[in-house]
């Protein structure tokens, strides 16, 4: 990309129906999204073209997902490592059940793969469209009039358009409904195998929290939720330390041989309390962070890009007051939703009380041996709301 084609100093005003903040995969699929819908997005990021490249992130994509992104031309099937079994266990106690892609007649339940590779996927699918595309451009405030919001711009340029789609960004204090902070901690690496994984997917749930092994090519990326403070003593540890003790918490379900990439991050639950404003709209992380429990989040952000595409479908204004209030309720059910199925999961399988653990058994023994109940919860974590009768 030129330099002159990354800022807007020069852009006329009304370039654009929509202004979406943030070039990451949410920025780019909600732009690819609102174009097939007969909108005319613009992309705003503050970064380089090449910070994309070094997203070191794993996300983990349900097959709805897949759908999804095959509809926009941008799924990039030699970077996806199928999902196609999932096991759920309990680490010291009995239960566990097995979800399988052929119970449901997929291909997968899920895929993994690097963020870099969804993004530069779904960056040539916006630049093939001709969707403008500015990096290295900050947007400073934002102001929202009765037919039009301006952004204000770097080097006192700005653009005004009809909508704002904030698609990146943490949620303040002030516009938070719920807020919970975890006080653990996401540990994470890539972990080689004595044996293939045969793309088997874990969820082991540990009185510290839960732990995920997911496929990913020839070895599986690992989210460990540990308590904080033990965060802090892992990180300092030797990989040799740190094998060891995940060794531990996983048992019989893999054979580690080495590890790299270690990362760690925070976990909370954080909900905006409204997820629009006049002429503004907030999605993904910027209007609901998850515990990454179940892999709901990323998977959640996208539903969250396709329903405002097709609520503002053809819409000559899109960022009128009764098609985001339209879009506001739509949304509910499916983040509602999400946040408590995930913060379930974290408050009933993170603790060690007495009899938790037998009625923790009791549970997977339950969803093992009533396929209804079993479906459901993996409709659930595929397809999201669209899985409730």
């Amino acid at each position: 990309m030129h330099g002159r084609d990354r800022r807007l100093n020069t852009m006329p005003a009304m370039a654009a129906d929509i202004a979406i903040i943030g070039a990451g995969p949410l920025g780019l699929a909600t732009a690819l999204a609102l174009h097939r819908r007969g909108q005319r997005p613009v992309v705003l990021d503050a970064r380089t073209p090449a910070a994309h490249a070094t997203d070191a992130r794993i996300l983990a994509l349900s097959h709805g997902s897949r759908e999804l992104l095959e509809l926009l031309n941008a799924w990039p099937t030699a970077q996806a490592t199928p999902i196609r079994q999932i096991h759920v266990s309990q680490q010291g106690g009995l239960g566990s059940t097995r979800l399988a892609a052929d119970e449901y007649g997929l291909p997968a339940l899920g895929y993994v793969m690097a963020a870099s590779a969804l993004a530069a996927a779904l960056l040539q699918r916006v630049q093939a469209l001709g969707i403008p595309l500015h990096f290295e451009t900050t947007v400073g405030t934002i102001e929202a009039g009765a037919n039009m919001v301006r952004l204000n711009l770097p080097d006192s340029a700005h653009l005004e358009a009809r909508l704002v789609a904030c698609c990146e960004g943490s949620i303040p204090d002030e516009a938070a409904a719920r807020r919970r902070d975890y006080a653990q901690h996401a540990l994470l690496c890539r972990a080689t195998l004595a044996v293939p994984h045969q793309h088997l997917a874990c969820e082991r749930f540990t009185a510290q929290g839960p732990i995920a092994l997911l496929p990913c090519g020839a070895d599986y990326a690992i989210v460990w939720t540990v308590p904080a403070e033990r965060a802090d003593a892992l990180m300092a540890a030797p990989d040799a330390e740190w094998i060891s003790a995940l060794q531990t918490a996983i048992g019989p379900l893999a054979q580690i041989c080495s590890i790299s990439e270690r990362a760690r991050y925070p976990l909370g639950l954080r909900m905006r309390s409204r997820i629009t404003a006049p002429r503004q709209v907030w999605l993904g992380n910027a209007a609901q962070t998850l515990h990454p429990v179940a892999g709901q989040g990323f998977n959640l952000a996208l539903r969250d890009a396709w329903e405002l595409a097709d609520t503002l479908t053809g819409a000559p204004d899109p960022g009128a007051p009764e098609l985001l209030a339209r879009y506001a309720r739509g949304r509910r059910p499916d983040r509602e939703g999400a946040a408590a199925f995930t913060d379930l999961l974290v408050e009933t399988f993170s603790s060690d009380l007495p009899l938790l653990p037998d009625l923790r058994g009791l549970g997977l023994l339950a969803l093992d041996a009533l396929p209804p109940l079993r479906h459901f919860v993996a409709r659930r974590m595929i397809y999201g709301a669209r899985a409730w009768p």
